[in-house]
């Protein structure tokens, strides 16, 4: 009895060479795995072949990219509702038909039309270009049941109404949407995680004169500092995860000295220095709340260890040119990498305030690129400034997950109306072998040598006086030069 023999060749992808699983689509040039089917059929541009600006999943033979018709052999991809071109996933209609279906059901108010007040939240989620993380993220239960709550008035549309809702991380993911469409004003995104956290943080705290300390210091000490800086300047993830931690070490705090049955009125300063003599450096983030109890007479006024710590030695002047260079003019990093280690090595941005920046910062004309760090705007020079311009027309991330397509953020994240993590972004500079810290300090100290720390800080969007402190640790000279014309 013969058999029919597969070829070693027709078991894997012929594109990413990975192995293909029965049934993949089978294309002019071999067989196509999944992932790269999906990647093509969201691939737009010029078509290398007719120079007609339409889908190109085609790949010719110079690397170009070649629309349906002149790769021939890959099927019509157009939508049988729209018209639009894009891969078909249901009765030959595209992804956001489909989305646009699901949604018309999930949004009904129960007349047979969606809530009038979630219209902008339908219209832009709909005409996201890649729908296929919203089709399985809409396809979840408890995301139904979230957005049928809304759409049927089950809950208030307002955040406090959203704050009934669960789990808290769909709930989040709705919350910024309906902020990014303008359903909902906006609030800022990491205060309102930590407001819900700390609720359900406080259940857990069993003894009751505990967490009662707890709330109060919470209230009034940690959260009317994240709202007063809310009002200036975007929180960041940051500022919660530090309240985060000092809530609980606080909380540790309190449970150590019950255990040696020590109440905080009875405190001594033999107490404190015991505190903090088994790990000074984790127990220093209490110092906040220590200071909080003296000023409010909970505990008397004893002395709090001071710990100092120093940030790490900068890299050498030699590395940063070579660390430059590389990110420059070398294609081994994705173009999101070699912007954001740019940032770092020559402009001394901390990743915090560079996740901040949107397109609007980047001013571009014929003959100078401006970066908007401080004021004024910093000139750019070549090659990054090149870089910076193609980043910001073409090379920016379009993050299928949740990011608008109306997005600013110069590094969009996968949330909507969010810019990408700081943690996700040091991350991935660390895998490049950017050390940022180091590679931050040291571009700031080579600028505060050529030029006036203040002029230096401005430009950068640092504070004065902390440029002032790293120029004279530089050894900066600037200081003395008497002021005046010195022309003659």
């Amino acid at each position: 009895m013969s058999r029919t023999r597969v070829r070693a060749e027709d078991l894997f992808c012929a594109r990413c060479r990975r192995p293909v699983r029965i049934g993949a689509a089978h294309w002019p040039e071999g067989y196509i795995c999944a992932s790269c089917r999906d990647h093509a059929l969201e691939t737009y541009g010029r078509c290398a072949g007719c120079g007609v600006d339409r889908l190109t999943p085609g790949i010719a033979p110079d690397g170009g990219r070649w629309c349906t018709d002149c790769a021939g052999g890959l099927g019509d991809f157009f939508c049988e509702r729209c018209g639009r071109e894009a891969a078909r996933y249901r009765r030959g209609i595209c992804g956001n038909c489909v989305l646009a279906e699901r949604l018309e059901e999930l949004l009904d108010d129960g007349t047979g039309r969606i809530r009038p007040e979630l219209v902008p939240f339908f219209e832009q989620v709909t005409a996201m270009p890649r729908p296929k993380g919203q089709l399985t993220w809409v396809g979840k239960p408890h995301v139904q049941q979230i957005l049928r709550a809304l759409a049927r008035a089950q809950v208030p549309l307002i955040h406090d109404g959203l704050n009934t809702l669960s789990p808290g991380r769909s709930v989040a993911h709705v919350r910024d949407l309906l902020m990014h469409c303008g359903v909902l004003p906006h609030r800022d995104r990491h205060l309102l995680l930590f407001e819900r956290w700390l609720t359900d943080w406080l259940t857990g705290i069993e003894d009751p004169d505990q967490r009662q300390l707890l709330q109060r210091f919470a209230t009034w000490q940690l959260l009317r500092k994240l709202r007063a800086t809310e009002t200036k300047r975007p929180l960041g993830p940051g500022a919660v995860k530090t309240a985060r931690t000092v809530l609980t070490q606080t909380a540790a705090f309190l449970t150590w000295s019950a255990a040696r049955g020590r109440a905080l009125a009875e405190y001594t300063q033999a107490d404190l220095d015991a505190w903090f003599a088994e790990d000074a450096t984790t127990r220093r983030i209490t110092a906040g709340f220590l200071r909080w109890s003296m000023d409010h007479h909970t505990m008397p006024r004893l002395k709090i260890p001071v710990i100092r710590t120093e940030n790490p030695a900068p890299i050498s002047q030699h590395r940063r040119i070579t660390l430059i260079r590389r990110v420059l003019t070398s294609d081994d990093l994705p173009q999101a990498e070699r912007i954001a280690a740019a940032l770092v090595l020559l402009f001394a941005q901390p990743i915090r305030r560079m996740v901040r920046l949107t397109v609007l910062d980047v001013t571009a004309d014929s003959d100078q690129v401006l970066l908007r760090l401080g004021e004024p705007p910093t000139p750019v020079p070549e090659p990054f400034a090149s870089l910076l311009r193609d980043y910001v027309r073409t090379g920016r991330p379009n993050r299928p997950g949740g990011t608008m397509p109306t997005s600013d953020w110069l590094f969009p994240g996968r949330r909507a109306g969010q810019p990408l993590d700081p943690a996700t972004l040091g991350r991935r500079l660390a895998d490049a072998g950017i050390p940022t810290l180091p590679g931050r300090t040291a571009a700031l100290r080579q600028l505060v040598l050529q030029a006036p720390p203040s002029v230096v800080a401005g430009m950068l969007g640092y504070h004065t006086v902390h440029a002032e402190a790293l120029a004279a640790e530089a050894g900066s000279t600037w200081k003395k030069y008497a002021p005046g014309e010195h022309a003659r």
